[in-house]
This record gives structure tokens, sequence and C-alpha cells, in this order.
């Protein structure tokens, strides 16, 4: 069936239409790995009451700005969605799409500049999250798209050299039949120097915790610039992965800028090697007072920069592994509490009004709940770090209601060939 692509849409489909039925509608159609104005021949593949999905079959008029994509998996693997378009126009792309959801979903128009903060395109992840299969042949890999099969992946050009390099290590070892059968994920985390990794692997089913164990110790002793293994089991119930052995160190300093973090196995730590220092320079510069909060603050990436500024910070964080990690990293001056923001903001007595309140969400956003709870700190400035632009719309149109506006917009480009994109908006009442 032939279709027009209009444009591109938040996660990486090109928006299209099929011909208006009696009474004048017409129903949206999903095309993954198209530009806009392509005229494409697609199948369509799934039927829903208000959208479709479609299967590329050809590109029939293809964009004068299409190029060849740079990775022998693309299509297969989910993991990219713009390598057909430069990187130039990914940028123009994800601008637009944030434009539009602040447009559709919060009825703003964006009144400021959108700055714009690009990656080197290519090998910019410190993480890298990869699936292990053992039986009935080795392959390491990631899903291919649009399903949870393995697609056995021998490089990632968009993971950092050294991780390409543990990815190698690790086939040779699975193509000699090295590695345990309960091994089913395993993660790779190199450091700012891309120097030295951390390792962690998930296990299931029957866990020989002596297999793990010395297949750990094998690999660190192969592979030099290996800090450490840690391996976790199944988890129980809704609590962590339960610890099976650590293997060398559990944990790497992470380098940015003037601030050295520990980072241990488990803990959250952006992906993106070359924009860490941009982002906690946008989200921190020019920013000081007498308290801020940094909610959501993971391993302290903001608090431990803006406890230099600040005379106290409050830095709150629910994960065991990432708070132990705030708590070795912060300044004696950064107060590190243990809770969800749900659970602080409702229990919370501060006492003062805050100068700064930080929110950086996972991608499911603030909800009205933390919303409301901020507009009654009445805090003088709000930064929102955001990772999804539909959550993130959401959210401004409570916040802007409540007497915020924004004052800065910047787009960081930590996952350049995918769709996904990071925000930061600074808001002042």
């Amino acid at each position: 069936m032939p279709f027009t692509i209009e444009k591109l849409i938040y996660g990486g489909d090109g928006l299209t239409h099929l011909p208006a039925d009696t009474e004048g509608r017409s129903k949206a159609v999903f095309v993954p790995f198209v530009l806009p104005g392509e005229q494409v021949e697609a199948v369509l593949r799934e039927q829903r009451p208000g959208f479709a999905r479609a299967e590329l079959r050809q590109v029939v008029q293809p964009s004068p700005r299409r190029i060849a994509p740079r990775c022998p998996y693309f299509q297969q693997c989910g993991g990219c969605h713009y390598q057909h378009a430069p990187y130039e126009q990914q940028l123009e792309i994800k601008a637009e799409i944030l434009r539009e959801n602040l447009r559709r979903l919060a009825k703003l128009e964006l009144p400021v500049e959108l700055h714009l903060h690009a990656s080197p395109p290519w090998h910019y992840r410190n993480r890298s999250r990869l699936r292990v299969q053992t039986l009935p042949a080795f392959a390491l890999g990631y899903y291919q798209f649009g399903s949870h099969r393995l697609l056995p992946v021998e490089e990632c050009p968009i993971s950092s050299p050294l991780i390409n390099r543990a990815i190698a290590a690790v086939w040779q070892q699975g193509r000699a039949g090295s590695i345990p059968a309960a091994l089913q994920e395993i993660e790779f985390f190199a450091d700012a120097d891309d120097g030295q990794l951390l390792i962690e692997i998930s296990c299931g089913g029957e866990v020989k915790e002596p297999d793990v164990t010395r297949w750990a110790e094998e690999f660190r002793s192969a592979f030099q610039e290996l800090a450490g293994i840690t391996a976790f089991g199944p988890a129980r119930e809704k609590a962590e992965p339960r610890l099976i052995a650590t293997i060398g160190a559990g944990e790497l300093l992470y380098r940015t800028g003037p601030v050295a973090y520990r980072v241990a196995a488990g803990a959250f730590f952006q992906t993106n090697r070359h924009l860490v220092d941009d982002l906690v320079r946008i989200v921190t510069q020019g920013r000081a007072g007498d308290l801020a909060l940094d909610l959501y603050a993971g391993v302290g990436l903001f608090s431990t920069v803006l406890g230099q500024s600040f005379s106290q910070v409050i830095a709150v964080e629910p994960s065991p592994t990432s708070h132990a990690c705030l708590r070795y990293n912060s300044l004696p001056n950064v107060k590190v509490v243990r809770a969800t923001t749900e659970q602080y903001l409702q229990n919370a007595k501060i006492g003062r009004r805050p100068d700064l309140v930080v929110v950086d969400p996972p991608r499911s956003g603030l909800g009205e709940g933390v919303a409301k709870a901020l507009l009654a700190l009445r805090a003088e400035r709000l930064t929102y770090v955001s990772c999804d632009p539909a959550t993130l719309a959401r959210d401004l149109k409570l916040l802007s209601g409540g007497g915020y506006r924004i004052e800065e917009a910047h787009l960081v480009d930590l996952f350049p060939q995918t769709y996904h994109l990071e925000s930061v908006f600074h808001l002042v009442r």
C-alpha cells in the first residue's frame, strides 16, 4: 500500500494516514525507518481503533537527505531508529517533536529559544545492556525490532570502544563454551575516560554460584581494563535483584568536570559519556542561594555540584544502591534522604522556601500529585530535567498553570541515532 510520510513522531515512526472513510475520518498510520516527505510502500500489520502500525517494504521516492546506515544491524535491531538520517536532521526532528508535544499536549508555544546541545553521534554510550543466550548455541545481542526475540550482535557503533572490545571478548568466551548457562543479561559500564569497565550480570533459573564466580574471575583476569564484575540473581517479588557475588571492584569512579562520583553496579548514571559535563553545567551553572532540593537525585550528579554554591542541599533518592553512592558522593552540607519524591514531599517539614528545586524524574514524569506538591513549595526556581516530551508537556501544563513560566529551554541530545531525547527547562515564578 502506498503512503506519503507527513512527519516523524515521538517513538521513531513516521506519520501518515489511510484514505478517509465514508464519514470523512482518516486513521493515522505509523511507519518506522522513514523520513518526512518520502513515498513508501508499507503493509499494515496492526489495526487499532484509533491508529494502525505498518511494516516498511520499500522506499519508492527517498528523501534527498536519506543516507546509508552505518550499523549492519539497523532495522533489525530495536535500539536505533534514525541511522538513515544525517545527524543534523536528527536534531531538527527531535527539536520539532519537543515543540509539537508542548503545543499539542500543554497548549504551550515555546516562548524562548530552544538551545540544542549536540553529541558526537557514534560511540557515545558508556553503558550498554545485552541479552545472553547459551543454548542451543551461544549468542549475545539486543532484542529484534518490535519483538522479544534475540538478535545476535557482535558490535554496537553507539557504544564506547571499550564496551565494543568487551563485547568481542564475551563472544570469544561464548564460542569456547565458557559462559555459565544461568547468565541471562550482561551490562557494561565504562568510566569517563573509557579506560575502566564495570560489568553487571543478571542470572536466572538454577543459578550455580561457583560456576558464575569462576567465569567472572577468569574473565577479569583476561580483560585487563575490567575493574570488577557484580553478579545478581532473580529478584524476590518487588525487591531489588539478589546479590550473588562481587569479583574485584563493585563500583567505578566516574570523573566529570571537577567531581568524581562513585557509581556502584546497579546505580543509575547518565549514559552519554560526552555530554555529562554539559548536562551538569546546564542544570547547575549560575545557581546559588540558601536551600536547593535535588529530587530523584540518583548518585548525586547535580546535588554534589549544587552543594558548592548553596548553603544546604537536600537530595532525595529511594534506590538503596544509588542512595549509598549518593551518601558517599555528597558534601557535608548535603542532607541525603532515602525516600521516593512522593513520600518526601508528603512528609517533609522543610521550614523555609527553597531557592531552587531540581527534578529529574523517570519517563513517567512527575504526575499530578508531585506537581501540586511542588507548587505548594513555591520555590523561586524549578529546573525540570526530562527524558520524555509527552510527560514533560503534561507536567509543564500543571506547573505553568500554578504560576511558573519558562525562562530557558535546552535539548540535550544524550541519545543520537535513537528517538529518545533529553531536555532541560528552567522555570521561574
